[in-house]
């Protein structure tokens, strides 16, 4: 579970700011199940420049619940969450600087978008929020406010979730406020699995992917990985103490998602098996393939440039279709290009997508 959020200050001297305003939107991956939004009075004066910037002035202030008053509010949404920010290093010392003046020791896990940005979305001439955004076809309403920025670091977090293939590295890049891990129990682990349609990823103590799942259920899936009784299926109950899962929205993806990353990440409980290839050409060298999303205002779409399978994406808005400059920067890459084109070939025979553009 992630808490996204975003802080805006007076601005001042290092570790005297004062928060003005907050957004926090707890997530779970997939979709925003929690919120809390609020302007702050900071008991102190907003320099000039903030206030030009955010549009937020002191006197906009002066009835705002003071910190003392959210900090459980803050403590209750963000609790058991990873606290997800762009320059989390920036929130996350505010927030713990106002919960040293209570007397508390604020602790929890963060994670970067800028730092992720720079390892999943190489080469871009500027990582700042707006320009990144910008580029990527995401749209932003209200910068420089708490909620504004929040809600497009949520969507860029979203495409650095579907951008980290292998599951490594935003594992990695995760900044424990305890380095110490807590085995969970089965049980625990099914109790937020979600009924839906995806990919699922069975993890060791280190994090670590030791086996992948599909399923059109992820919940009776897992349910039925964990009560099996053979010796392999008892060795992965004894060795998973995490779960996380991709929901995918329609078949083909299913079926796409989980053969590319098992060919990437090698699961050592996934049984090995071989798919055989097929190498003849596409209908057309050139198309889109848009089918469901994971959502009810959402499409996949596979990119079929020149006969190769380019990559996949979602997209939420038609003009991301209708540009295929952004749809190529949303992109998630295909390295395997034959097992890909192997796979849609093989669902296109008997199946068919919502629709196709060739282009």
């Amino acid at each position: 579970m992630y808490a996204i959020l975003d802080i805006e200050t007076t601005g001042g001297k290092f570790n005297e700011e004062g928060i003005t305003e907050i957004a926090i939107y707890k997530f779970d991956g997939h979709t925003v199940v929690d919120q809390f939004i609020t302007l702050v009075n900071p008991e102190k004066d907003i320099q000039p420049f903030v206030v030009q910037l955010t549009g937020i002035n002191n006197k906009m202030l002066r009835n705002a619940p003071k910190f003392h008053e959210v900090a459980k509010r803050i403590l209750e949404i963000t609790e058991n969450c990873i606290v997800v920010a762009h320059n989390s290093s920036f929130d996350y010392r505010i927030l713990k600087t106002e919960y040293k003046r209570l007397g508390y020791q604020f602790k929890r896990d963060t994670l970067c978008t800028v730092e992720l940005s720079r390892q999943l979305i190489p080469d871009k001439p500027s990582y700042s929020l707006g320009k990144l955004c910008k580029s990527l076809g995401i749209p932003m309403n209200d910068r420089h406010r708490a909620s504004g920025d929040a809600l497009a670091t949520i969507q860029l977090f979203k495409l650095l979730l579907d951008k980290d293939v292998d599951k490594t590295i935003i594992e990695s890049s995760i900044k424990h406020f305890d380095t110490k891990k807590v085995a969970e129990k089965l049980t625990d682990l099914l109790k937020d699995a979600p009924s839906i349609m995806g990919i699922y990823y069975l993890h060791k103590e280190d994090g670590q992917i030791i086996f992948m799942g599909k399923a059109n259920n992820i919940k009776n899936s897992l349910t039925n990985q964990f009560i099996k009784t053979t010796k392999r299926g008892l060795k992965i109950q004894e060795k998973t103490t995490s779960v996380s899962y991709e929901p995918t929205g329609n078949f083909l993806l299913t079926d796409l998602k989980y053969h590319l990353e098992l060919d990437i990440n090698k699961p050592k409980f996934n049984l090995k098996s071989k798919k055989k290839m097929n190498f003849s050409a596409f209908n057309s060298d050139n198309m889109l393939l848009i089918d469901k999303g994971r959502t009810i205002d959402e499409h996949s779409v596979i990119v079929v440039e020149n006969n190769e399978v380019k990559g996949y994406c979602f997209t939420n808005l038609a003009f991301q279709e209708n540009k295929m400059s952004i749809l190529k920067e949303i992109l998630t890459p295909i390295l395997n290009k034959e097992l890909a084109k192997t796979i849609v070939k093989n669902y296109l025979k008997t199946k068919s997508v919502l629709k196709i553009i060739r282009f």
